[in-house]
């Protein structure tokens, strides 16, 4: 009889064993068959043999005519009897078959879950880690590199958002006799385009007074000019009589690499909300914030070299306060003249030339928390890295190797140096005193030795 062609299951485990006899080629195997009484006895020198699936009697001639007829008739029977046997065991193949598919199967698809899921547990726990790691192996890289000269401890601004951005020490330096001039470039400029803007500049000065010029860049500015001086030292050699950067992120700053660094969380949203601040708001670069990240400072130190050996240039960072006091104050950022708002009569004005010039003259601070800020920023690299900064540049970032190195006890934060706080009566020296003693501290070292 046939099998039903539905029983796919045992079709495929019939197939399995079937294949393995294929493999054996011609096995004799000697039967021993007993038939049931109704068929008159047994079968004496009867030999089998399987070969591709099919099966053959061997019966021996010393049998006689009346064994042969019934010999021939109970071996019909007993091909009936294997080729049922045969279609039941071809159901059992057929079903291992099925088994084992569904088993590998099941197996293969497993495997390709478990790694996918394995691929993105470790994604996921890579940008756990970067975004919990941040910037801890990149602070004061600079001072760990081998090739670094030795700084020697002197201890005993370019910018355009904000009007009183230096105003005061370039007052100061005017009442002094001295040509103060504040370089009108973008901060949010890329440190290439401002060295560039930088080097044009310091050429004008010199070439209109015959005279060399003395660099002071805060933050970002004393990267421009180290820029401009590490890309153009041997067309501005002769011209530059010093350098000193002011809590400048020589090396780098966390708080650049912290939010630009590729493959921690949110990542790219948080790129683009800085390109948006940057780019839209500011109307300025992301190159700006890019090139301050330890990457970019790494890449531009090791192929532009700073001419230390040939001049003087001096390392100046501070410690921000993260005292609770602190988050009361106010910085003063900008003034605003009370001439267009106060409500006086039109003939008042035009009466007296003199009253109409006081009022221009009268001005009103614009303040802001800037030092509160400045604070809450210093206390996060204190508790997340260890290291004391300014607010936005560690004190390690800020020293270039081999140059004099001034470390204040003082608590100033970043801003303190361009901004004036509003404080009446102290005793301690201000911005502007400051950075006269910065640069009479580079014409002292250009004397002593370089000349």
């Amino acid at each position: 009889m046939r099998a039903p062609s539905r029983v796919v299951g045992l079709g495929c485990l019939a197939r399995v064993i079937e294949n393995w006899l294929r493999s054996v080629d011609w096995i004799p195997q000697c039967l021993g068959v007993q038939f049931s009484a109704s068929h008159g006895g047994s079968l004496t020198g009867t030999t089998g043999y399987l070969h591709e699936g099919a099966f053959a009697l061997s019966v021996s001639n010393t049998t006689t005519k009346e064994q042969t007829t019934k010999g021939t008739s109970e071996g019909t029977i007993f091909r009936k009897g294997f080729s049922s046997i045969d279609e039941r065991s071809s159901y059992l193949l057929h079903g291992f078959r099925l088994v084992r598919r569904l088993a590998f199967s099941v197996r293969d698809q497993w495997i390709l879950f478990s790694n996918e899921v394995h691929a993105k547990l470790t994604r996921i726990l890579h940008r756990f880690w970067t975004t919990l790691q941040g910037s801890c192996e990149d602070i004061g890289w600079l001072q760990r590199t081998r090739a670094s000269l030795c700084s020697v401890d002197g201890t005993g601004l370019f910018s355009n958002h904000s009007p009183l951005y230096f105003t005061n020490t370039k007052r100061f330096f005017s009442k002094m006799g001295l040509a103060c001039h504040i370089a009108k470039i973008h901060s949010e400029a890329s440190v290439e385009n401002n060295a560039w803007e930088l080097k044009r500049y310091i050429e004008e000065l010199y070439w209109g007074s015959g005279k060399q010029v003395l660099l002071l860049g805060h933050s970002k500015g004393g990267v421009d000019a180290a820029a401009a001086l590490s890309l153009y030292w041997s067309e501005l050699k002769g011209k530059v009589a010093g350098l000193a950067l002011v809590q400048s992120p020589y090396g780098g700053t966390p708080v650049a690499s912290d939010i630009l660094q590729e493959g921690q969380i949110a990542d790219k949203e948080t790129r683009r909300i800085m390109e948006l601040i940057v780019c839209k708001l500011i109307k300025g670069d992301i190159r700006a914030l890019e090139d301050l990240t330890y990457a970019k400072r790494k890449d531009f130190i090791s192929k532009h070299k700073l001419p230390i050996d040939e001049l003087p240039i001096i390392s100046f960072h501070t410690e921000a306060s993260t005292a609770p006091t602190v988050l009361a104050s106010l910085t003063r950022v900008a003034q605003a003249e009370l001439l267009p708002w106060l409500p006086l009569p039109r003939f008042f004005l035009s009466t007296s030339d003199f009253v109409e010039s006081m009022l221009a003259s009268l001005k009103v601070p614009v303040v802001a928390p800037v030092s509160a800020a400045m604070a809450v920023t210093a206390l996060h690299l204190r508790l997340r890295y260890g290291e004391r900064s300014d607010g936005l540049v560690t004190r390690r970032d800020a020293e270039v190797p081999g140059s004099v190195v001034l470390r204040p006890e003082r608590r100033l934060d970043h801003a303190w140096m361009v901004y004036s706080t509003l404080k009446m009566g102290s005793a301690e020296a201000d911005a502007s005193e400051m950075c006269e003693a910065l640069l009479a501290m580079l014409v002292e070292i250009g004397k002593k030795k370089f000349r």
